[in-house]
């Protein structure tokens, strides 16, 4: 009886561990929306080691940082976790933000 039971949870773990493993790491799988604020702070800390944004720049581009984050708390505390609707708010506001990110450390002005 034991021996049966083990080769049972063994079978299962081998069927169900690489299910979990591939859905974890799936290249067609959108990135989060913590990610995406994660990828563009480390951008943004770029373009200011590489000498690519000025001041001003730097200053707009955390702020805009930190009124997504802000709308995230909202949206997290309004219970349940995010929703479509609020999902696709986020990330067209991170698009604007990485859109503006680009466009500031190509724009050829450098801090004086």
């Amino acid at each position: 009886m034991l021996r049966r039971h083990l080769a049972f949870a063994l079978v299962s773990i081998a069927l169900v561990a690489p299910a979990v493993a591939s859905a974890q790491t799936t290249p067609d799988r959108p990135m989060g929306i913590n990610a995406r604020e994660r990828r563009q702070a480390a951008r943004i800390r770029d373009g200011v080691e590489d000498r690519q944004l000025t001041r001003g720049e730097l200053d707009k581009l955390r702020a805009d940082e930190a009124a997504v984050r802000a709308e995230e708390r909202v949206y997290r505390r309004s219970g349940g976790g995010l929703n479509r609707a609020e999902r696709r708010d986020l990330q067209r506001d991170l698009n604007r933000t990485s859109r503006e990110i680009y466009r500031a450390k190509h724009n050829r002005r450098r801090p004086a």
